[in-house]
């Protein structure tokens, strides 16, 4: 048996992911990486895009936004990679439904920007990308297999 990492997924709202896996690809605030077993330990940022873990050859693509992502190796000698997400969903999870409403939400979010005296701007930034996020990820594995 190949060696595998120990990815998890953590959102303030729940667990996304727990799950042994082969390598995951990740946006971080300095470019995409693909962590391996063995990789070094590492603290950086996390940036919007997918997260896609390869198990057993079989892709599992998540939507993420912001956060960070820790990788260390445990007593056992095992990496662990954790992702600590602002938002982070399966894309399985993003029906045709959630995407009307993200890109309908997108477009709420813009036209609030307008009236600049009434804006959160930290709250309508981070709702924006969201939306965004989700749409432009559901588009990219529309037509890819992936593992549900």
């Amino acid at each position: 048996m190949s060696k595998q990492l120990k990815l998890k997924i953590i959102t303030p709202e729940r667990l996304v992911l727990e799950e042994m896996v082969d390598q995951v690809s990740l946006p971080t605030t300095l470019g995409e990486i693909t962590v391996l077993p063995d990789h070094i330990p590492l603290i950086t940022g996390l940036t919007s895009g997918d997260v896609v873990a390869l198990v057993n050859g079989e892709h599992v693509p998540m939507a993420v936004v912001g956060g960070f992502i820790e990788v260390k190796s445990n007593k056992k000698n095992i990496t662990e990679v954790a992702i600590l997400a602002d938002f982070a969903e399966h894309v399985s999870e993003l029906t045709e439904e959630k995407i009307e409403q993200a890109k309908t939400r997108a477009e709420e979010l813009k036209k609030q920007a307008e009236n600049k005296e009434v804006v959160d701007f930290e709250h309508f930034e981070a709702e924006l990308e969201r939306s965004l996020t989700r749409v432009k990820i559901a588009d990219k594995w529309r037509t890819k297999k992936y593992r549900k």
